[in-house]
């Protein structure tokens, strides 16, 4: 897939966003125009009504891809003919794609907070029309990219102060790679091999050699030699191709005891990073660092936390949410204006899936500095205008989109950086429960009030 760098560092890329959604969005859109329903002003809400099994609380991430996406969320004449050509919408339809662009407001969770069941993550307001189309786009992102940050939180806690990297491009989809290094710096994690969101996101990236290098060779030795050369004596050498401690051993009369690090592949991490602590310091490299990989999860990462690992490569198991690829988000309508103009709050009643109608303000209380509820509050524009929180509850919604108008603030590197941060701040507000990787409850409770 072509791809160039806009001046931001993010990718402009040779497809539409307009198309990155399900079918019956514009089937949607094309009965609504006809019937007169799509310009009834909504309000659309993202949540999810539990948490995946025995998880403690989720993170968002994903806010700033959409905002981006939310940018070039046009279609072009070859996307207007596709339309046309499948008979996907009718001539009028297509007619008022042409110049679409979402006029509408945005507000949510930042990136990098914590959630909870019924969370308003998201609440997106404009027309039906414009608002029905970035149903299936919003929610790809956020479930995917908030499942990896939660999963990236989780192992950044179970690591303690040692820092993760991700390691899990060559574990997914390729673009999937990019959203999984992005959502797991928010997560928590300090760098990512994947140089494309390295490029687009000004991430650090960090990668040197793999196991084919050595044996490209004719020795481990001639490859630790070549290493060194290309990369100098700070780089880090992967000892377990064929024999660790001699591997070791070798490293450190080719580098010297200047030699920046280690890292180990297989095995059993724990008892191979002591033995390999011992004989780097024996042999005088005592400032040599140990990186491990393999397969880590945070139940992998909390049994390796009394080994003498400085820091981790993460694969398989963050791209995939560590058991749990998905939030379970979902995007519904709660108000929408009637056809006497006024605002109206609607709501499901399916079994099992019923919805808290009306908008919503979120609020988080805490007791002795620790988060003790989480606290919706649902009702009319006019009821919502006139609620007095108590003033010691902190607000979780911001402002992303005002009237089609971006705020650039929540894009680019520094948003990352700064959910990066905030990610730690609001899980030190939580109870310390939050961190344990012991199957349980929701850490604070999500209490609902209808006005």
């Amino acid at each position: 897939m072509a791809c160039a760098t806009s001046r931001k560092g993010l990718a402009m890329l040779d497809y539409s966003p307009a198309l990155m959604t399900d079918m019956y969005e514009y089937t949607m859109l094309d009965a609504a125009l006809k019937d007169g329903t799509a310009n009834r002003k909504c309000v659309f809400e993202v949540f999810t009504r539990h948490l995946p099994e025995g998880r403690r609380y989720g993170v968002v991430a994903g806010t700033g891809r959409i905002l981006d996406a939310l940018e070039h969320f046009h279609l072009n004449d070859e996307d207007l003919r596709f339309l046309a050509d499948r008979h996907v919408v009718s001539p009028e339809t297509i007619k008022w794609l042409e110049n679409f662009h979402f006029s509408g407001s945005i507000r949510g969770y930042r990136e990098g907070e914590m959630f909870f069941p019924n969370s308003p993550i998201l609440q997106v307001e404009g027309t039906f029309g414009e608002c029905t189309l970035l149903e299936t786009l919003i929610l790809s992102i956020l479930n995917y990219d908030s499942a990896v940050a939660s999963a990236a939180s989780r192992m950044v806690s179970a690591a303690k102060d040692r820092p993760c990297m991700d390691m899990g491009g060559r574990r997914t989809n390729e673009w999937a790679a990019v959203a999984a290094a992005r959502a797991a710096v928010v997560g928590g994690f300090k760098g990512t091999a994947n140089l494309l969101a390295a490029q687009m996101y000004g991430l650090k990236a960090i990668g040197t050699a793999a196991h084919c290098f050595t044996l490209v060779h004719d020795s481990e030795r001639d490859a630790f030699e070549s290493q060194i050369a290309a990369l100098g004596r700070n780089t880090t050498l992967l000892v377990d191709t064929y024999n660790i401690e001699e591997a070791v051993k070798t490293a450190v009369e080719v580098a010297g005891p200047e030699l920046g690090g280690v890292r180990i592949d297989s095995g059993d991490l724990a008892a191979m990073a002591q033995r390999v602590r011992n004989q780097l310091d024996a042999l005088g490299a005592t400032n040599t660092t140990i990186t491990v990989t393999n397969d880590l999860d945070e139940y992998a990462l909390a049994a390796l936390q009394t080994a003498p690992v400085d820091s981790y490569g993460v694969g398989t198991m963050l791209v995939t949410g560590s058991g749990a690829p998905t939030c379970a988000m979902v995007y519904k309508l709660t108000e929408r204006e009637g056809a006497d103009g006024t605002m109206q709050s609607v709501a499901k009643k399916s079994k099992n899936k019923a919805t808290v109608p009306g908008r919503k303000l979120a609020y988080r209380s805490y007791e002795y500095a620790l988060a003790d509820a989480e606290h919706v509050i649902s009702g009319s524009e006019d009821k919502l205008a006139t609620f007095q929180p108590n003033p010691e509850w902190k607000n979780l919604l911001v402002d992303f989109v005002d009237h089609g108008d971006i705020d650039s603030t929540w894009q680019g590197h520094d948003a990352i950086m700064a959910a990066h941060e905030y990610r730690a701040k609001a899980l030190a507000e939580l109870p310390i429960t939050a961190q344990s990787l012991m199957k349980g409850e929701p850490v604070i409770p999500t209490e609902t009030t209808v006005l």
